[in-house]
């Protein structure tokens, strides 16, 4: 084990946080604070939803397409695109802007697009969104380097 050079304290140990979000120095509770886990899961279920009436709605009006509904690809895709564009156009989903939610790059500045394609492919994938952390950030969002935050 490599020496600590404060009595009691191993290496790689770090003091649990008070609340989500304050080792990111993000505050507490409202404006700027991380977007909690219902919420999240909310503003994900209206992207979701969104999707598939889009998908529904060109399998209906654009001839040839009657079997992209059958596509198990079609809502996936669909929501990964509505991902891309809202996040880099007006800072997040309309799922999370609906919401009081904006996501944020830690660094600050622009969310650019590498951002929000890396996050929604891994998004997509599932798993990643399972995996978090105490500031309650999916593994999509640590690899992307972004947090979602309230309004």
């Amino acid at each position: 084990m490599p020496p600590s050079n404060i009595p009691g304290q191993t290496f790689g140990d770090l003091a649990p946080s008070e609340y989500p979000g304050e080792r990111l120095g993000l505050p507490r509770s409202g404006a700027g604070s991380v977007a909690r886990f219902g919420r999240r899961l909310t503003g994900l279920i209206i992207d979701w939803a969104l999707a598939s009436l889009i998908v529904a709605g060109l399998a209906q009006v654009v001839p040839g397409w009657h079997g992209l509904t059958a596509n198990p690809i079609s809502v996936p895709l669909a929501f990964a695109v509505l991902q891309v564009i809202f996040i880099t156009t007006i800072g997040g989903s309309i799922g999370h802007r609906l919401l009081g939610m904006r996501l944020v790059p830690l660094a600050g500045g622009y969310i650019g697009l590498w951002r929000p394609v890396v996050r929604t492919v891994l998004l997509c994938l599932v798993v990643p969104i399972i995996v978090w952390d105490s500031d309650q950030r999916g593994f999509h969002d640590k690899i992307a380097g972004t947090v979602l935050v309230r309004g």
